[in-house]
């Protein structure tokens, strides 16, 4: 076994990837404190080629010198949108005839490994601040809540950990969906 060099990972050209048919799912960032987060979020988006990121309230926006840094140049494939309300981000998605589910422990979330998700229509997943979660006025916006299950003794998972969870468990899902399409 060895480790692929970057050549043979024969990743796409920012150009081409712009071009490429994209993942159903956009992020919003419900009121992100940490620019490290951000930049988390928009290394997963590019990973996943993901529709793209919504910014919304305090969260940080290119040109950011910790996003970038984290980032790593995803900022720059990656399209992004800010808004000054989260509240105002969901109802444009929403006329575009997104479904909106957010990643909070509510009364109604149901755990991950329960879910699947609706490809008849795009989803927005709403990820919220890092201590106080997806911000009171969104939460009656949302069409459903999903959570992480832990066994352990914290309350919460870090916010770019849950991008990437969430994200991830999103594509394997597409993924699986668009092969049963094909056959």
């Amino acid at each position: 076994m060895r480790k692929l060099s970057l050549l043979e990972l024969n990743r796409l050209d920012k150009e081409t990837f712009k071009g490429v048919d994209k993942t159903p799912l956009v992020l919003i960032l419900d009121n992100i404190r940490s620019a490290h987060n951000v930049g988390a979020a928009f290394r997963t988006a590019d990973g996943f080629a993901l529709l793209g990121i919504h910014l919304c309230g305090i969260t940080a926006q290119p040109p950011n010198r910790e996003i970038t840094k984290t980032a790593i140049g995803a900022t720059e494939s990656v399209s992004w949108t800010y808004y000054n309300d989260t509240c105002e981000s969901i109802r444009v998605l929403k006329n575009q005839q997104f479904q909106i589910i957010g990643v909070e422990q509510t009364n109604q979330s149901v755990d991950l490994i329960d879910v699947n998700f609706d490809f008849s229509k795009p989803t927005a997943l709403v990820f919220g601040n890092e201590v106080s979660g997806i911000s009171d006025e969104v939460i009656p916006l949302l069409d459903s809540a999903v959570e992480i299950p832990q066994w352990g003794t914290k309350h919460s998972l870090n916010v770019s950990v849950c991008v990437g969870i969430l994200s991830f468990e999103f594509v394997r899902q597409y993924q699986i969906e668009r092969k049963n399409l094909i056959l």
